[in-house]
C-alpha cells in the first residue's frame, strides 16, 4: 500500500446495496425477456415470412403473436408459452420500476444526468447507484475504462499484442450506457447524426460502441462539475 503497487478496491455503503442490488436484478429480467423476444421474432420470421416489433410483442393487453401461428399447434403452444414468460417477465421489470421511482431520489451531484439523452428515471438511478462517489476516479479516461467504454487492446511497435481483460470493469455501467446509446440513437437528432458518421467509416457495433463512450464520458463531467449535458461539446464535428 505505502508503494502504491495494491489497487484499491471501493466498498458501496451497506444502506445503499439493497436498491442498487434491485436494479440489478431488473437488468437481468430485461436481458431475459429480450432473448425471449429474438427467439419469438426468429420463429416469426422463419414460418410467416416477415418481423414482428418487439413493441407488438410486450404487449399485454393484446397478443399479437397467437393470430401468427395459431394454423400450426407446435408453434402455436411454443409461441403462446413464450409470450406468457414476456408477459410474466414484463409485469415484474414495472413492479420493480415502480418501487424504485418510489424509493430512489437522484441526488443534486446526479440530477443532471437525466439531461443526457437516452438517459430516464432507471438508467439514471443505475448510474448514480453502481457510479458511487465520482471523486474516486482519477480522470475521464479511468471512468471510461470502468464502465468498459474503452479497448483492452495491447499495442507494443504497431502490434497488436495479447487482449487485456475485457470483464474488468463494472458490467451494469457498461449496459447502462449501451441502452442510452440506443435511446439516443433513436430519438436525439444531434446523437443520431454521430452514430451516422460513425457508421459511414465502419459498422454498426463500432459506431453503437463509440456513442456510448461518448456519453459515458460526458456522464463524467456532469457529475464532477455539475453542469447539465453540453451536446455542442460532446458531437463537435
Amino acid at each position: 500500500m505505502r508503494l502504491n503497487i495494491l489497487p484499491e478496491g471501493h466498498i458501496y455503503p451497506k444502506e445503499g446495496r439493497p436498491i442498487r442490488d434491485l436494479l440489478r436484478k431488473r437488468v437481468h429480467l430485461v436481458k431475459l425477456r429480450t432473448s425471449l423476444m429474438l427467439s419469438m421474432q426468429n420463429i416469426i420470421g422463419r414460418n410467416c415470412g416477415f418481423k414482428i416489433s418487439s413493441n407488438a410483442i410486450k404487449k399485454l393487453r393484446e397478443d399479437c403473436v397467437a393470430p401468427l401461428l395459431a394454423e400450426h399447434e407446435g408453434l402455436a403452444l411454443s409461441g403462446r408459452v413464450t409470450k406468457e414468460a414476456i408477459d410474466f417477465l414484463t409485469v415484474k421489470i414495472r413492479d420493480i420500476e415502480s418501487v424504485i421511482e418510489h424509493k430512489v431520489r437522484l441526488t443534486e451531484s446526479y440530477k443532471k444526468l437525466l439531461t443526457i439523452p437516452g438517459v430516464g428515471k432507471i438508467l439514471g438511478s443505475t448510474i448514480m447507484l453502481e457510479t458511487g462517489p465520482i471523486e474516486r476516479f482519477q480522470n475521464v479516461g479511468h471512468y471510461a475504462s470502468y464502465c468498459r467504454k474503452v479497448t483492452s487492446r495491447w499495442v507494443s511497435n504497431d502490434k497488436t499484442k495479447k487482449g487485456g481483460n475485457k470483464k474488468n470493469g463494472n458490467k451494469y455501467l457498461a449496459w447502462a450506457f449501451s441502452e442510452a446509446a440506443e435511446f439516443a440513437r433513436r430519438f436525439d437528432p444531434q446523437a443520431r447524426d454521430y452514430y451516422n458518421r460513425k457508421m459511414r467509416k465502419t459498422n454498426f457495433m463500432v459506431a453503437h460502441n463509440a456513442l456510448a463512450h461518448k456519453l459515458a464520458r460526458a456522464a463524467y463531467y456532469i457529475m464532477r462539475d455539475q453542469v447539465p449535458f453540453m451536446p455542442e461539446k460532446m458531437f463537435a464535428k
